[in-house]
């Protein structure tokens, strides 16, 4: 252990390894990051260079004083202190106590996201499991449909194929603008993915209450059977007071034809909006609707 003047000079000998881009964090006496691996903005970072010396530490004309004082003083100590640092350097990274933490937070988000819960509950809410665990999923999805055609909202059934190819891609699009017609004109819906849920909000909603906006559709998707069976069930929630059954359906539709679409053209769209937002083009996402069919289907029954 160190006493309290040397607890400064640990700055310029201690230096944590980053674990992205080869960078190098050293930070000041005191500071300490609240989640490994993540260097705050009190850090200062410098890049990497083949085995750097002591003295290229940029702290270290800072607390040369001290450190000549223990390199002359307490030589052992000083050399021991050196090779503690030189071994910490070699450890492999993917062993190191701080990769793991940040491998295990890495799982927890991926469990989180990816997690068969969705805020409709989970499929079992809906069914009964232990009745369908002999039904093919044929006699399943017959009976879903069945079920919510009865109902003020939408249902679907997805291949399991379908549903991996959509869910694959929203993880690194997670946004997209859709274009819902109405009598005059189109409407734009936001639609951003979290986790097996889709919200849609009225892009209108989005510009004036911005973060506060809510959703007037989200489509929650069950993937329990998908293994098993080989669907995915889906059904909705939405706000009866701005949008009809209509309208759900046509923004559930535009899911498949830009997420689960085979043609890269118009997947493209859904990657500009996400990482080249400045080369989107909405009207380009109108062109797709209409050239589909999908559009003008539904417009008598907008508002």
């Amino acid at each position: 252990m160190w006493d309290g003047g040397d607890g400064k000079m640990a700055a310029a000998v201690v230096q944590m390894s980053c674990l992205y881009r080869g960078m190098l964090a050293v930070r000041a006496a005191g500071i300490r990051p609240l989640i490994p691996g993540l260097v705050p903005a009190q850090f200062r970072a410098f890049s990497v260079r083949k085995e750097p010396q002591l003295e290229e530490n940029p702290f270290f004309s800072k607390y040369q004083d001290k450190i000549q004082q223990l390199r002359s003083t307490k030589p052992q100590e000083f050399k021991a202190r050196l090779e503690k640092r030189h071994e910490a350097k070699k450890e492999v990274l993917g062993q190191s106590k701080q990769a793991e933490f940040v491998r295990l937070m890495e799982q927890e988000v991926e469990y989180q996201t990816s997690s068969e819960h969705t805020g409709g509950g989970t499929l079992g809410s809906i069914l009964n499991m232990e009745l369908i665990q002999d039904m093919t999923g044929e006699e399943i999805s017959e009976l879903w449909m069945k079920y919510y055609s009865t109902k003020d909202t939408i249902s679907a059934v997805i291949p399991t194929q379908n549903y991996e190819m959509i869910s694959s891609r929203s993880k690194s699009n997670a946004m997209f603008l859709y274009a819902l017609p109405q009598n005059e004109g189109y409407e734009f819906f936001l639609g951003q993915w979290s986790g097996h849920e889709l919200h849609f909000t009225s892009l209108i909603n989005v510009q004036t209450l911005g973060e506060h906006a809510p959703s007037q559709l989200i489509l929650y998707h069950y993937p329990e059977l998908r293994e098993e069976k080989g669907v995915v069930l889906m059904t909705a929630e939405m706000d009866p007071k701005f949008i009809t059954v209509h309208q759900a359906q046509c923004l559930a539709n535009q899911v498949q034809l830009f997420y689960g679409t085979q043609r890269q053209e118009t997947f493209r769209l859904v990657e500009t909006f996400n990482h080249k937002p400045a080369d989107f083009r909405h009207m380009l996402v109108i062109a797709e609707l209409e050239q589909s069919g999908l559009g003008p289907a539904v417009a008598p029954g907008g508002s």
